[in-house]
């Protein structure tokens, strides 16, 4: 680290909500805070809260907060005098502190040497060997070729988890059980962490089964001062990836987390860290943990820690680089901690858990943020979730004065909680802080595995009352949002012994529902054998107060162009009106051999070429959306006749890349 000085201003080179999260610290400060913005994020919350926007250049990551001149270059341009480089992105990245301590600015975060040495899960792994840390059994040599690694597998015992040395987060990370699958892994990852992190070098670690992810938070300042602030479990995950984390830990015992602070501390000035840093480990059955890799920087899952202790990290952060000592000493910290009742984190990502966590992006139509907890996120109506970045959105924090309350808290929070526009894991985050198992606090890093299996996930055709709810919502936003009624259903009253059918998309699958009026504000819908009767309460122009049969509702909607989201029983659907669209022919995508993208992405791989036959579940090509790789397989077996993409390309939804022929 560069000789601190006291700064004014700081360049927040990131971008949604942890740019906001920032903000709010520095600004507190009294400092002027400047962030920048890819074209993607012109009109982003993030740019609106700051003193001063920049742009930096176009969408995909590489050519802008990648783009460590563009970087340098807004912060000369704006007079910054520090730089913070949030999560993601160039945190962990030693030529970008290097550039900005070359170019005189304070680079918030541990020296470069560090964040080198660090940043490689092999190299890492070394230094903690060498310092006494117990470390997962491996290998993490230099040759990585296939043969090599072929052998080190069966050397460690399978299953063996393969890893990207370079990165993090869940990407070029593979769990695999035999060794006939191991160089399809090692491919895969291979390429997805080229993608991600710049580098394809691998490791491979024994896998621990059904652990928790523990990690415990650690801070150092200039003069020699280091303390821990205690641990978070993280173990609820999806693709390698935390989605809920909690401090503290329902797991650690007092006894455990001395020793595992104990561990942390020496670790941390083995290697003469400077500033905020977390040292995660996997926290086996038996109650033996293994390191796995120190982060550099910021967690994303800081804010429960924050909660707990009373504290503002992102303060010690600024302070600290300015050459200031530690705001607490080691005692003061176990003393908050012990009072400090218990914090959980949710990620809100714009996922489809319904669909493997498939990554989604589209416009806001309304956002509400739950009240009595915090919400850290950069969301407005009308903005739109671009396809080029992480899928997190938000991070919905509640604190209670034990894990039951702040699980009680969250839940709540998550029922109030509104995102409509596309597809988000809300209402999933709410099945599992609610299930018994969670609860209990009885996780480990199989719990969405285990309790909400992909099977489980699908989504099930709408019952009658969501049919009948988006039929209102229709019929109200075709008559317009300005009358308190529907105009009596817009001639479905005409004739009280006809019913008349109305069609729709309801979350993509067509339905057809008959419709009598009763009277002014009440009729009878029916579909298949079904039959119910439904009374319009109240209209506005976000709530419908709605009576089905014996049943009060009350649901909060959005319009959009000819059709609506809404939220039915604490799920999000989306209703498009085609009464007196065009008929569409029959057969789907799968059917016609049509191959489409359900995604906005970029075309990192091709596996088929035109005239090529294939297998029915072959791998054909490789969408990579939000950082993460998503494979596309034949429906069937037959031979490509139609090749209408290339690698690199960049895709939307519904586009059309393949065709394939039936053999």
């Amino acid at each position: 680290m560069a000789t601190p000085h006291a700064f004014r201003s700081v360049l927040i080179a990131n971008r949604g909500e942890i740019a906001v999260r920032i903000q709010r610290t520095a600004r507190r400060l009294g400092m002027r805070t400047i962030v920048v913005y890819a074209e993607a994020d012109r009109d982003a919350p993030h740019c609106r809260a700051a003193d001063l926007a920049l742009p930096i250049g176009p969408s995909q990551p590489q050519a802008s907060y990648l783009n460590i001149e563009a970087l340098l270059d807004a912060a000369r341009r704006s007079g910054a005098e520090a730089v913070h480089p949030g999560y993601g992105f160039l945190a962990e990245s030693d030529a970008f502190a290097i550039a900005c301590i070359d170019a005189g600015l304070v680079f918030i975060g541990p020296a470069a040497g560090t964040i080198r040495a660090m940043g490689n899960k092999a190299a890492a792994k070394r230094l903690m060997h060498a310092a006494g840390v117990p470390c997962v059994p491996g290998y993490e040599g230099e040759d990585v070729s296939d043969a090599r690694m072929l052998r080190e597998a069966s050397r460690i015992g399978y299953p063996v988890m393969v890893k990207a040395a370079a990165g993090g987060g869940g990407r070029g990370m593979r769990h695999v059980e035999r060794p006939e699958h191991l160089v399809a892994a090692l491919r895969s990852a291979r390429s997805e962490a080229e993608n991600a992190f710049g580098s394809g070098e691998l490791i491979l670690e024994k896998a621990i089964i059904e652990p928790r992810h523990i990690e415990i938070q650690v801070f150092a300042d200039l003069h020699g001062n280091i303390v821990h602030l205690g641990e978070r479990d993280c173990s609820v995950q999806r693709r390698h990836q935390k989605l809920i984390e909690e401090s503290p830990s329902p797991a650690v015992s007092p006894e455990l987390r001395e020793r595992m602070g104990a561990v942390a501390v020496a670790a941390t000035r083995a290697i003469g860290y400077v500033g905020a840093g977390t040292l995660e480990f996997l926290l086996a059955p038996d109650g033996a943990f293994y390191f796995m890799e120190m982060n550099t920087r910021l967690q994303v899952e800081h804010a429960v820690t924050e909660a707990v202790l009373g504290i503002d990290l992102v303060e010690w952060q600024l302070r600290v680089a300015m050459g200031e000592t530690l705001p607490m000493t080691q005692a003061e910290i176990d003393v908050r901690r012990s009072r400090g009742g218990h914090a959980i984190e949710v990620r809100l990502c714009a996922e489809d858990p319904r669909q493997d966590f498939l990554p989604q992006s589209g416009t806001v139509v309304r956002w509400r943020a739950p009240g009595d907890v915090r919400t850290d996120h950069a969301l407005a109506d009308g903005w739109t979730v671009p396809p080029y970045y992480d899928s997190m959105l938000a991070k919905i924090v509640a604190h209670g004065v034990d894990r039951a309350d702040a699980c009680r808290r969250l839940a709540k929070a998550l029922e109030d909680c509104l995102l409509l526009g596309l597809r988000t894991n809300r209402a999933f985050l709410h099945q599992c802080v609610t299930h018994p198992a969670f609860v209990a606090g009885d996780v480990s890093t199989a719990f969405i595995d285990q309790h909400f299996p992909a099977a489980t996930r699908q989504r099930p055709s709408a019952g009658i009352e969501v049919r009948q709810a988006a039929v209102v919502l229709l019929t109200h936003l075709r008559s317009g949002v300005s009358r308190r009624y529907p105009a009596e259903l817009q001639g479905w009253h005409n004739s009280r012994a006809y019913p008349a059918v109305c069609r729709f998309a309801l979350d993509a699958e067509s339905v057809d529902l008959r419709v009598r009026a009763l009277g002014p504000q009440r009729w009878e819908m029916a579909s298949d054998n079904e039959v119910i009767e439904a009374e319009v309460l109240s209209l506005t122009a976000d709530c419908l107060m709605l009576r089905l049969g014996e049943t009060f509702l009350a649901i909060d909607y959005a319009g959009i162009d000819s059709g609506c989201w809404f939220v039915f029983d604490g799920v999000e659907h989306v209703a498009i009106d085609t009464t007196y669209a065009r008929p569409e022919r029959q057969g789907g995508q799968a059917g016609n051999g049509r191959i489409a993208t359900p995604m906005n992405g970029r075309v990192v791989a091709l596996h088929v070429a035109e005239g090529d036959a294939v297998l029915a579940g072959q791998s054909l090509l490789v969408v990579e959306a939000m950082k993460m790789e998503h494979s596309i397989a034949a429906p069937f077996a037959g031979a490509v006749t139609g090749l209408f993409t290339r690698v690199g390309a960049q895709v939307a939804p519904g586009a059309v890349l393949m065709e394939i022929a039936a053999s």
